[in-house]
């Protein structure tokens, strides 16, 4: 099975080797077909803290490193 991969944005590296991402996804509502959008926090495994707050980055799923890390930043 496939790894899925999302990009968001960095919004907290306050943790060594972790960072908080908010991925944003935007789908049309079912009955009032407006654009709606959402978004998602996701914990991510940065293992050279190189990304700040204010990133563009890609994540990808990998095997648990933590209680809440399930992610990994891919390099950009």
């Amino acid at each position: 099975m496939p790894k899925r991969i999302l990009s968001g944005v960095v919004t907290s590296n306050q943790n060594e080797q972790t960072v908080t991402v908010s991925v944003e996804r935007r789908f049309k509502h079912v009955l009032l077909q407006k654009t709606i959008r959402k978004s998602k926090k996701y914990r991510a495994h940065d293992e050279k803290n190189a990304f700040n707050v204010g990133d563009l980055v890609r994540i990808q799923e990998c095997a648990p490193k933590s209680k809440t890390k399930r992610w990994e930043v891919i390099a950009e």
